[in-house]
């Protein structure tokens, strides 16, 4: 097996396994503030896409680093990777939603689950062809201001349906 191989198998494990936790980092350190801005801070969908974002840039750093030099696109692929993950929390949990009426927790489980196969197979897929050489720049511009995007809107999100707490919106509706 290949070191890029293995260092996306333990990633997409790591991201997996930090994701998890961090669902409910924001609770164990008695909502601080700090941890509010990594972890979600409350049921929004907006809130959950931290849960794959951060700790894949945070593997992503680590992975660039270790194999800058073989990989010389590799910063450009895993950007590609972290903004699909991402991405596809709320295109994937709306997609369920409007066919099924309502959301289910195992669903959301296998949406974050799949969203981070998915996010580290394109990385992989997307270093081995080296496709990316030419949107490094944008790429990982886009990423800043998501990153930019979860700090800011984490304590002052906009009036938007992706920003709204669904554990308040199921205790409205009973």
């Amino acid at each position: 097996m290949n070191q890029l191989k293995r260092y996306t198998i333990i990633g997409t494990i790591f991201v997996l396994i930090m994701g998890t936790l961090s669902h409910f980092l924001y609770d164990w350190t008695g909502n601080n503030h700090i941890a509010g801005y990594f972890s979600p801070i409350n049921e929004s969908v907006w809130e959950h896409m931290k849960m794959i974002f951060f700790p894949m840039l945070l593997y992503s750093l680590f992975i660039i680093f270790k194999l800058k030099k073989t990989y010389p696109y590799i910063a450009s692929s895993f950007c590609f990777g972290i903004l699909t993950g991402t991405a596809l929390i709320p295109v994937l949990f709306y997609a369920y939603t409007a066919l099924l009426g309502k959301d289910y927790l195992i669903i959301d489980i296998g949406i974050f689950i799949l969203s981070v196969i998915i996010a580290f197979w394109f990385s992989y897929k997307l270093t081995l062809s080296c496709k990316l050489e030419s949107c490094t720049f944008l790429l990982c511009y886009v990423a800043c201001l998501i990153f930019i995007s979860f700090v800011l809107f984490t304590y002052h999100p906009p009036k938007a349906g992706l920003f709204s707490d669904n554990s308040q919106l199921e205790a409205k509706a009973h």
